[in-house]
């Protein structure tokens, strides 16, 4: 056996978030659901620039952006916060990556400025990740009225033989305001690879993303987003998964715009919930920003995609029109 074999899931709790405290709602029921043979991999052409779209209630917008460096520095630069604000609040859920600070008091009060305009943010967060001093935290943050954490589901993988860098953490989330049975379910695996061992970790992750989806939970849709420090076209054994949809192709994704880096990957045939709409903010754009400003919220940009609020799709809407934005 290979010694990325032997990469395990545990059971590793990790709670966080503690402003709207959620609730576990037990184990999931299998689920019964018709997969749609799409091609080995889903074709559709990531749009070079879609503007940062208003929420809508008849979707679901799952997102992932690396704050690089979140700590008190730019938790204390106003300019950077408003952008910040302003572009979380346009998702459902946001997978952070790069929370940087030992006091633990930093995303609640982050989530709190959140809340100042009458919202209802909560969120999640990990343990402190990595081998050198500067350690990382893995983070989502989410907004409690359309979406609801299973904090039963909160694990850390498990990682005996030291093959990841940062290990994923898990979290397992649910829609509001439909029937149990029939609201969309899903778990985000959280990811930032080291640079400096890409495609090592990339080797070991398509292990992580079949082992996140035999837990035992009965979870068919398994989203691994994060900064993959990879674009679509190298992303090693990862990349091979069948049937593996990458919901970012052939756009950078860091602020220069220069390189791809972040992505969100789930498979086809089971999360028939993809409407086909992704998106890149573009800070300097979105914001009208300098580079150097935009720079200052970070050196990568927010990556989202849509999915159904109802478990199995919407019919006649599922992956319909590939690459149009959310109106």
């Amino acid at each position: 056996m290979s010694l990325k074999r032997m990469l395990i899931i545990g059971a590793a709790l990790y709670f966080g978030g503690t402003m709207y405290a959620g609730q576990s709602w037990g184990p999931l029921e299998p689920l019964r659901k018709v997969f749609v043979e799409f091609a080995e991999t889903t074709q559709h052409t990531t749009p070079a620039y879609v503007p940062l779209p208003n929420r809508t209630r008849d979707a679901v917008r799952v997102a992932s952006f690396n704050i690089q460096v979140f700590g008190e520095q730019k938790l204390g630069d106003q300019a950077v916060v408003d952008v910040l604000l302003k572009t979380l609040r346009s998702f459902d859920v946001i997978a952070i990556q790069e929370v940087r600070s030992e006091r633990q008091d930093l995303l609640p009060r982050f989530v709190e400025m959140l809340n100042l305009t009458g919202g209802h943010y909560d969120f999640a967060i990990g343990p402190r990740l990595g081998r050198s001093n500067s350690k990382e935290q893995y983070a989502y943050i989410f907004d409690a009225a359309s979406i609801e954490i299973d904090r039963g589901s909160l694990y850390t993988v498990d990682d005996p033989d030291d093959l990841l860098h940062r290990e994923p953490f898990i979290a397992g989330f649910r829609v509001r305001g439909l029937p149990p049975e029939q609201a969309w379910t899903f778990t985000l695996v959280n990811i930032h690879t080291d640079p400096d061992e890409v495609q090592r970790e990339l080797s070991v992750l398509d292990d992580v993303f079949r082992a996140v989806r035999n837990d035992g939970r009965f979870e068919d849709d398994i989203i691994l987003l994060g900064d993959l420090n990879a674009d679509s076209t190298h992303l090693g054994e990862l990349g091979q998964v069948p049937y593996l949809t990458k919901a970012i192709v052939g756009q950078p994704t860091n602020t220069r715009h220069t390189h791809g880096y972040d992505n969100l990957l789930f498979d086809s045939r089971a999360t028939t919930e993809f409407t086909g709409r992704v998106g890149i903010v573009d800070l300097m754009r979105d914001f009208n920003l300098s580079e150097a400003d935009a720079l200052r919220v970070s050196d990568h940009l927010p990556i989202w995609a849509e999915f159904s609020l109802r478990e199995g799709g919407d019919p006649g809407r599922v992956a319909a029109q590939p690459g149009v934005p959310a109106r």
